[in-house]
């Protein structure tokens, strides 16, 4: 792993359309704030960078629900994430906003330098558009069935059930958001980004790290759903991407581009050069030069995302970096995958979250058991799942138990024993260590295995295993607790009072070491830890490396005759009716929605019913689409003729086991091409609530083409 002498680090920018959850928390800030913080504290340069992303199609879709506009819309949430984040301990160097007139002014200035470095395809296309709205339709205010998992209400950008991003001509059966129309195709003009004909420098920096004969990063720090979600999109091809759209709202084309009335920057170009805007604002305010963090190669700059930004971070936005010429790539992208809550996947439609600003505001007391239980729960490599009764678990269990019992028994008897100063000891006396031998050099053995466990830490830091440093903090603490056990000074000081002063004060430089290195997890802890040691608190300017320097040099890390505090708590336990009063407020936003009940879609009427012509039919030939690893070309027989359909059932299918399948068919849906395949109707499945399918078929002996009414 390489060392940088600066970083540059980011979180997702948030959509400014509704308020921040736990699985937003989990996701893309909690381990970038503890990363940084690490950084910081091993005396790197670092700048931590985020903002509310205000541009977007889902913010007009708000405005529009609540009879406000777009720029009220962004204002309010802009004001909520800010508060929000600064309560719950992630420490940005600069929180900014994509609406500040420094953001526009950059984009533009990214769109015209790839205009005039020819790097844009402007063609005419066909895109949807809503008559009745009188409108072309934005990638979010399209949905329809998922091409590559069949998931009913996928987006036109993106599938929120698989995560694969679309166009919206991808969508099956696509409906507009604003009046539940069919679009049409209308034309319109844009300028694309050809992402195909980066594609084999793509490959090359993705899978094995290098550009141009250059080593930009080392592929195997990379998580492996990053880089395998990665190589399928670039297996399967990539396409030109619209870099404009037709809207009112977001960053004008730059109006000296002939063509530019009336368009607006597409919001994954806008939206990333937003952590270039902010870097820009932030170094300008402290007097950095902020082309450092973006444009030398002793800089290292890395994003930290959800697995739904993959695909923009890792291939789109450093293909524009790149076209853009003299920028940095990124050299890592540690995305988390999903948090789900309750058993359930967190749904901000149903209401089915714990709202972070509400959790702030309801439990201030418990921000570091929240970001503790986020870190025990992070979907680092796989989903994962919050649950209060895990919540609290963690809390009584680990950090009352565990590192409140120690920290507290510590201080406890040292101002017992020696009126709160730190005892001088014989360095020579024999004790018994966490393992139980018997350790012979207070010096030589416990300092010397705290830094090897710190350095242990500090490795799995540098890898992003957040989780894994965790627990090796927890396990200092319980090695502490274990000492205090296996020595028993409570009995010892009656007639071994040096073996005392050896054990209490080994116990204290253990404080120290726990109250700076927990830092980047549990800010607040570590704070009330250094008060009751009577040190001072941690600035993060280079703590951590200090620390560790004296460890292996064997000093002490808290002097002898230091006066320590008096003793309080630093964690209390949480009751059952706290938690019982959590749940039933999430279970109250839910309420008047039966959650084992699916949600309908909206009635229809009769008439509309008749008009669908499903008949019964059976699958005679089945090959792979190419390029598409979840859809199946199928050839019907409907007894008066055949069909060509394609399904996106290949990841629940395979070709040999649908050919000979009896179906039911939609045999009246407007043919549609699909992957260069025209559909002839859209075969019916049933799908179970963990995403498998199932035909729909008729009773065995029906023939091909009976009505199914």
């Amino acid at each position: 792993m390489r060392y940088f002498k600066r970083y540059l680090v980011t979180s997702a920018l948030p959509y400014a359309n509704g308020p921040l959850h736990i699985g937003h928390l989990a996701g893309a800030y909690l381990s970038a704030d503890i990363y940084v913080r690490f950084l910081r504290l091993m005396d790197k340069e670092v700048a931590f960078i985020c903002g509310s992303d205000e541009h977007g199609a889902a913010i007009t879709i708000r405005a529009a629900k609540e009879g406000v506009s777009p720029q009220e819309i962004v204002d309010k949430y802009h004001d909520l994430f800010k508060t929000t984040f600064e309560k719950a301990g992630i420490s940005f160097d600069i929180y900014h906003r994509t609406s500040a007139e420094i953001h526009h002014q950059t984009s533009q200035d990214f769109f015209k330098t790839l205009y005039e470095n020819g790097e844009f395809e402007e063609k005419e296309s066909e895109q949807y558009f809503d008559q009745e709205a009188q409108q072309f339709l934005a990638d979010r205010y399209i949905k329809g069935t998922c091409p590559k998992c069949s998931h009913d209400a996928a987006y036109g950008d993106q599938c929120e059930n698989c995560g694969s991003a679309l166009s919206p001509t991808d969508l099956i059966n696509p409906v507009s958001t604003i009046t539940g129309n069919t679009p049409t195709l209308k034309k319109t003009r844009h300028w694309y980004l050809p992402l195909n004909k980066y594609e084999s420098w793509l490959k090359e920096w993705i899978e094995n790290g290098k550009l141009d004969g250059k080593e930009l990063h080392d592929p195997s720090d990379w998580k492996n759903h990053v880089l395998g979600q990665c190589k399928s999109w670039i297996d399967g091809g990539l396409h030109p991407r619209a870099m404009t759209r037709d809207l009112s709202w977001g960053v004008d084309v730059p109006k000296e581009i002939e063509g530019a009335e009336g368009k607006k920057l597409y919001v994954w170009l806008d939206a990333p050069i937003g952590y270039i805007s902010a870097t820009k604002e932030w170094a300008a305010a402290n007097g950095k030069n902020w082309e450092d963090y973006w444009k030398d190669d002793d800089s290292a700059v890395i994003h930290f995302i959800g697995k739904d930004n993959i695909v923009f971070h890792c291939l789109i936005f450093p293909s524009i970096l790149k076209a853009h010429g003299e920028y940095n790539l990124p050299y890592n992208v540690p995305a988390n995958q999903f948090l789900n809550l309750e058993g359930q996947k967190i749904s901000t439609s149903r209401n089915w979250a714990v709202w972070v600003h509400e959790f702030v505001e309801d439990m201030p007391d418990h921000i570091d058991v929240l970001r503790y239980a986020m870190v025990k729960n992070m979907p680092e490599i796989k989903d994962s799942e919050f649950t209060w009764k895990a919540f609290q678990e963690y809390n009584n269990n680990e950090l009352v138990n565990n590192l409140a019992n120690y920290v507290n028994r510590v201080v406890v008897l040292t101002n017992k024993y020696y009126e709160g100063r730190v005892p001088d000891f014989d360095e020579n006396r024999d004790l018994v260590g966490a393992l139980g031998e018997m350790e012979t050099s207070y010096h030589d053995s416990e300092l010397l295995g705290l830094f090897d466990k710190l350095h242990i830490y500090c490795d799995y830091l540098r890898k992003y295993d957040f989780r894994s440093a965790l627990n090796i903090l927890m396990e200092i603490s319980s090695n502490g607790n274990q000492i205090l056990q296996f020595n028993e000074p409570w009995k010892a000081i009656k007639d071994d009072e040096e073996l005392v002063k050896v054990v209490m004060n080994l116990s204290l430089q253990y404080l120290a070491a726990l109250g700076t290195a927990i830092r980047p997890f549990l800010p607040g802890t570590s704070d009330k830890i250094l008060a009751l040691l009577n040190l001072d608190s941690v600035k993060e300017k280079g703590e951590l490396v200090k620390m560790m320097d004296e460890l292996a040099e064997g000093n002490l890390l808290i002097p002898i005759n230091h006066q320590i505090a008096k003793p309080d708590h630093i964690f209390s336990r949480i009751e059952d009716e706290i938690i019982a009063k959590q749940v039933a407020k999430l279970g109250a936003m839910t309420v008047e929605e039966d959650t084992t009940k699916p949600a309908l879609k909206d009635n229809i009427s009769f008439d509309d019913f008749m008009k669908m012509e499903i008949r019964t039919a059976t699958i005679i030939e089945a090959k792979k689409v190419e390029k598409a690893d979840k859809l199946l070309e199928l050839q019907l027989d409907l007894g008066f003729e055949k069909r060509t359909v394609v399904s996106g059932i290949a990841e629940h299918y395979s070709v040999d086991e649908v050919v000979g399948k009896k179906v039911s068919l939609l045999a009246n849906l407007e043919p549609r091409k699909i992957r260069g395949v025209e559909s002839q109707g859209m075969i019916l499945m049933a799908e179970g609530e963990n995403g498998s399918l199932s035909f729909v078929s008729p009773d065995e002996g029906w023939p091909n083409g009976m009505t199914i009414r």
